[in-house]
């Protein structure tokens, strides 16, 4: 079963390019899926997410948000094997 991640971002956003930049590793190491979203493409996802971008959720549930998380992104893979 492949997991995917959804990292919740803007385009001109410097934290959510370091934090897509940090999942790398993660991402080709453990081999889960990335989708990343640009959430000024519905002002949906900008009331829900708009002030804590970036925002990394695996299904509904919020792994971090503004930085990377190692030890709870770590602790969700380790689960998920």
């Amino acid at each position: 079963m492949t997991v995917t991640l959804t990292l919740y971002g803007r385009q001109f956003c410097h934290l959510c390019y370091e934090m897509e930049r940090d999942l790398e590793p993660y991402r080709a190491r453990h081999g889960f899926e990335l989708a990343v979203v640009d959430i000024d493409s519905n002002a949906d996802l900008v009331g829900a997410y708009g002030q804590y971008v970036p925002v990394l959720m695996a299904g509904d549930t919020q792994l971090c948000h503004y930085q990377l998380d190692r030890d709870v992104l770590d602790a969700y893979i380790k689960k998920m094997q």
